[in-house]
């Protein structure tokens, strides 16, 4: 057993007493070391870890964050601002000790690491010195984290590869992370993908890692890894790039053309940009051959500049893709649309061209003319069909999964505010369709757009995997081109086996625009009118966007959730009081389960019979009506209604009722429920935002008082007028105090009634 010698003298020796006098004047060193033995003498450490922090770190934690180890918050903190230079050791006396190694001793502690702005730490952390370091953390980190990511150079990223390779790899990490990366940077995102995904490549020229084994040592790298990890090889990772903004310009260039045929403007739009790009020295025939479509005739003929093998392939391709789809089938949907090979040889690299021409049109013959790939010409056709179809994922830097060697990879990916380029997102999709140790999946405000159909179809490949284990997703976004039920009803069908699923849509999906150009609809097999099948999901929360949502397609949602036990409504509008009452009629018929449900941001001033209804409810265990206007219409005669139906339910445990506008006489009404008479066990209740009074609430706290019905649970008080008697208020928390735990703060209800008055 290790003995901590304090001068000359033992602390096992020490007295209690004189232990205790002596902690607050140890350095971080010490108290390491003395920790064991203060706790078998029954002395804590907390307060002088609290103490510490406060005056080092400067911060507070957040009121919602329950800090249980003092000691572990701050050495953590403590490893990540001397990782990032922002503390000096020196600097205090508490600090400094010749034997003490600040990330070697902190080290142990960290179990979440964040990673900001241009990589600081990564390269100190696997550099030789700090060898042991790294192994430690490879054992207690389990979190890592990026925010606000720059720029890096190539060498801030051998030094990322490596450790993400011993942490991930070779580690204990199993959650990543990323947050507000406004434009990242391809070549970073991607590496933190696929090496999150179990991938690795050792960078060139770098060491070979020593865990790895003599046959991943030897092991050459197969050009599929190396095109996935972009270790060097920058050059592909930009064709990548300058390809899928080829294929979103000739898609839009085809969609141009078919609107054409309907509008002869446009026709003598596109027929002058064609006379300014030849004015230009452009031939639009020879650079910009639009793909071959079903409206060709047979014996359409090429453009004399193509080579006689690309010509007859083409045109064979042409014939194939004609036969199997007729002239009168409608387009498919923009993410997954085929494009035909483009027949012709692409003319020289040129910038010459008039001004009016279109900057979709420019980017088109700019980027395509004279591309390259590894020696050999790269044609759009080419690129598009294996790049939308999944066929050949290595013409866009993606690997064949099959020839890739894997270790071990996360179960749990988090992408927050990190905007999806095309690249990027089909490299998530690709890594997605056989990521089976991934568990919990967060895309938040990624701006997928069209992605998210691909997005599906990868998810649905991974639910076909043995041994997927995703349980969780959560989704959200400002737009979705399909409506936010046909979406939760696509990946109810794409993944049965998820347990927890929350989705959010802020506006109205463009497919409910009938005016955007081109909107052809989601494929078939995505949102298909056959009944959903029976799936797992116990948690359901959803955020709607603005207009009235179709009950049928929530219920048959609903339906198929026999296993549903939470459930949220996030700013829902139906179009009566009856489609709610259909949703509420089939959750108690199906959804027998269901023990917490939730509505947020909803109008139910109109349904108080529906709002009675769930309250008999005899499952429920938690209801929540957070600012619903529930007592905006008859509120003398509903109160009583609500009450009577709360003291006849023994089962509803909570009640959360914040933003509704309750006041005195609506705490006052609600306050029988606990009186004698009553069989409710309501242990936990919420009246936040209710434009509460002092003088309410103590005649609140007297009622309780006269009913003696002891301690009931929780009771949370947050921004009511509390301040308007700050007396009143405090002898009225302090006989609420004797009956349950009271949360409350010291909101400025004059403050924010001016903020509010200023944004009107």
């Amino acid at each position: 057993m290790r003995t901590t010698r304090v001068g000359l003298v033992s602390t096992d020796a020490l007295p209690g007493p004189i232990l205790q006098s002596i902690l607050p004047l140890l350095n971080i060193y010490y108290l390491e070391r003395i920790e064991e033995t203060a706790l078998k003498k029954g002395l804590s450490t907390q307060a002088i870890w609290r103490r510490l922090w406060d005056e080092l770190m400067k911060t507070r934690p957040s009121s919602l964050e329950s800090v249980t180890c003092w000691r572990a918050k701050f050495m953590e903190a403590f490893f990540s601002h001397v990782l990032r230079g922002t503390i000096d050791v020196s600097s205090d006396r508490r600090l400094c000790d010749q034997r003490f190694s600040p990330l070697l001793h902190s080290s142990r502690h960290v179990r979440q690491l964040t990673i900001c702005n241009m990589l600081q730490g990564a390269t100190e952390l696997v550099a030789e010195p700090n060898r042991r370091v790294l192994e430690t953390l490879a054992s207690s980190l389990h979190t890592l984290k990026f925010r606000h990511l720059l720029f890096s150079d190539v060498a801030a990223q051998q030094s990322l590869r490596q450790l993400l390779h011993q942490l991930i790899h070779h580690g204990a990490v199993s959650q990543v992370s990323l947050y507000s990366w406004p434009v990242p940077e391809s070549a970073l995102f991607i590496l933190i993908l696929t090496m999150s995904a179990g991938f690795w490549q050792p960078g060139p020229g770098g060491p070979p890692c020593r865990l790895c084994g003599e046959a991943s040592r030897g092991r050459a790298p197969s050009r599929d890894e190396g095109s996935l990890l972009l270790g060097s090889r920058r050059p592909r990772r930009d064709a990548a790039e300058r390809c899928a903004a080829a294929l979103m310009a000739s898609r839009r260039k085809s969609e141009a053309k078919q609107t054409a045929r309907a509008a002869p403007a446009t026709r003598v739009t596109r027929r002058s940009t064609q006379e300014s790009l030849t004015a230009g020295g452009t031939d639009p025939k020879r650079d910009l051959h639009p793909p071959a479509t079903s409206h060709e005739a047979p014996g359409t003929k090429r453009p004399p500049s193509a080579p006689a093998t690309t010509s007859s392939a083409s045109a064979s391709s042409s014939t194939s893709s004609s036969k199997r789809a007729p002239a009168s089938s409608a387009p498919q949907p923009k993410p997954l649309k085929r494009f035909k090979r483009a027949a012709g040889k692409k003319g020289p690299r040129t910038r010459q061209g008039s001004g009016a021409e279109s900057e979709d049109l420019y980017d088109f013959v700019f980027i395509v003319a004279g591309e390259k790939e590894d020696g050999e010409e790269m044609e759009i056709g080419e690129v598009a069909c294996g790049a939308l179809d999944g066929s050949d994922p290595s013409c866009l830097g993606l690997p064949a999964l099959e020839a890739s060697q894997r270790f071990r990879s996360i179960s749990t990916l988090e992408l927050f505010t990190v905007p999806l380029s095309t690249e990027a997102a089909l490299t998530l999709c690709h890594l997605l369709s056989s990521w089976v140790s991934l568990e919990s999946l967060t895309l938040s405000y990624n701006g997928l757009g069209s992605n998210i159909f691909r997005l599906l179809d990868s998810l649905r490949a991974l639910s076909g995997q043995a041994g997927c284990r995703l349980r969780a997703l959560h989704l959200s976004d400002l737009f979705s081109p399909l409506p936010i039920l046909e979406l939760t009803r696509a990946i109810v069908r794409a993944l049965p086996l998820l347990r927890v699923l929350s989705i959010r849509v802020d506006h109205p999906s463009q497919r409910d625009n009938p005016a955007v150009p081109g909107n052809a609809g989601p494929p078939s097999h995505i949102i298909g009118d056959e009944e959903i099948p029976e799936n797992c999901l116990e948690q359901l929360e959803m955020g709607f966007p603005r207009g009235a949502q179709p009950a049928p397609l929530l219920c048959s949602v609903l339906k198929a959730s026999g296993s549903l036990q939470q459930l949220s409504l996030d700013s829902a509008t139906f179009a009566s009081p009856q489609d709610f009452g259909l949703v509420l009629q089939t959750l108690k018929e199906y959804n027998l389960a269901l023990k917490r449900l939730s509505f947020h941001d909803m109008n139910l001033a109109d349904c108080q019979s529906e709002v009675l209804f769930l309250l008999q409810n005899l499952t429920l265990q938690e209801i929540t009506f957070s600012f619903c206007r529930l007592f905006e219409k008859r509120p003398a005669q509903f109160l009583p209604e609500m009450v009577a139906a709360m003291k006849g339910n023994s089962t509803l445990k909570g009640l959360r009722l914040p933003g509704n506008r309750l006041g005195n006489a609506g705490l006052l009404a609600l306050a029988d429920v606990f009186s004698e008479d009553s069989s409710s066990s309501l242990c936990q209740l919420d009246i936040s935002s209710n434009c509460i009074k002092p003088d309410g609430l103590l005649e609140f706290a007297k009622r309780l008082e006269r009913w003696g019905r002891g301690a009931f649970g929780h009771l949370r008080l947050f921004q009511n007028w509390l301040d308007q008697d700050a007396v009143t208020a405090r002898e009225a928390i302090r006989r609420l105090r004797a009956t349950c735990h009271v949360v409350s703060d010291s909101w400025d209800s004059s403050q924010a009634f001016a903020d509010y008055v200023s944004t009107m």
